[in-house]
């Protein structure tokens, strides 16, 4: 009877030993779910519109200077701390523009940053349309779509508990005062690497805060209209590939893959450029591009541009994906 007992207990023994999860590398650990605020999309929507309201917000106009001025009182209602950055630069075609970066931080006190942005100045000319080269055109998308998904996550983040991460806002003045469409090269000032993208330009050889940087950057361009698609950037592949990865993947697991295309593309010239170059910071590029077509579709730069193009999809897809990048960071 003694043998049968601690035979008995042997075995209990051994099958509780047996019933142990492994150590080790072979331990699988648990997934964190956290809590993401969602983003709202008519929210997006109608600060994409807001912005077409005020009619082109083209530098030295009246709509560019109410345009500041919603910015900036939309950001501070969301508790952010803003910073107006005033500058001057000059265009290819030597007008002297008065130029503003919009800054705004959330969480200040963090000392992990990430730093998202857009530009909100509209091209002064439709130089692709087939109509009108000269006329103006609303920029609903290039300029106030990446703008509204941006002030819509300011927005969720006011109202919302705060990530583990401070986040920074961008709004980028003077990006789209380029040379005209088929024109020959005219020579930039001493200093000046392009035509193009003016404000990012001076940011990051003048940050709005010394010593300011960052874990790594976002940059949003076009991001609304209807049945995009973000195929990953050869330059936001060199500089930032592993936010590249984050990104898209994030994107994946939300089931926006229709959206963030995981294929390799040509770099473009964008703000991003020179935020990486000049204030090295890893910074990538999210902007629509067709394969047969290339970046942008056949609105860029056209009276087409305008509110029918914007998608509260599209907005989605890209606010969520963003919200969610922030809210997973550690």
């Amino acid at each position: 009877m003694r043998v049968t007992v601690r035979f008995l207990i042997f075995l209990l023994l051994f099958a509780g030993i047996a019933c142990e999860p492994k150590k080790g590398k072979e331990q699988q650990t648990a997934v964190v779910k956290i809590d993401v605020p969602p983003l709202n999309a008519d929210s997006a929507y109608f600060f994409v519109e807001s912005q077409v309201k005020l009619g082109p917000r083209v530098p030295n106009s009246e709509a560019h200077r109410e345009a500041a001025a919603f910015l900036v009182n939309r950001l501070k209602s969301y508790g952010a701390m803003v910073v107006e950055q005033d500058f001057q630069a000059f265009t290819y075609d030597h007008q002297q523009l008065k130029l503003k970066n919009i800054i705004a931080s959330f969480f200040p006190e963090a000392t992990k940053r990430i730093l998202l942005a857009a530009h909100w100045d509209t091209r002064p000319f439709a130089d692709k349309d087939n109509k009108n080269k000269n006329a103006s055109f609303d920029g609903a998308n290039d300029g106030a779509g990446g703008v509204g998904v941006l002030l819509e996550i300011a927005r969720v983040l006011s109202s919302s508990e705060a990530p583990r991460v401070g986040i920074d806002i961008i709004l980028f003045d003077g990006e789209d005062w380029g040379e005209r469409e088929g024109m020959s090269a005219v020579e930039l000032p001493n200093g000046q690497e392009s035509w193009w993208c003016l404000g990012s330009q001076y940011w990051a050889r003048n940050k709005h805060k010394k010593g300011y940087s960052a874990q790594y950057g976002i940059l949003l361009d076009m991001v609304g209209a209807k049945r995009s698609q973000f195929y990953r950037e050869e330059i936001s592949l060199q500089f930032a590939a592993k936010t590249v990865e984050k990104v898209w993947d994030k994107a994946a697991q939300l089931g926006y893959s229709d959206y963030f295309v995981k294929q390799n593309v040509a770099g473009i010239t964008d703000d991003h450029v020179f935020v990486n170059q000049f204030a090295k910071i890893p910074m990538i590029d999210i902007v629509p591009y067709k394969a047969g077509i290339g970046f942008f579709g056949d609105y860029h730069h056209t009276t087409k541009d305008n509110l029918n193009l914007i998608s509260k999809e599209t907005l989605a897809a890209v606010g969520n994906t963003l919200l969610h990048v922030l809210y997973y960071e550690e």
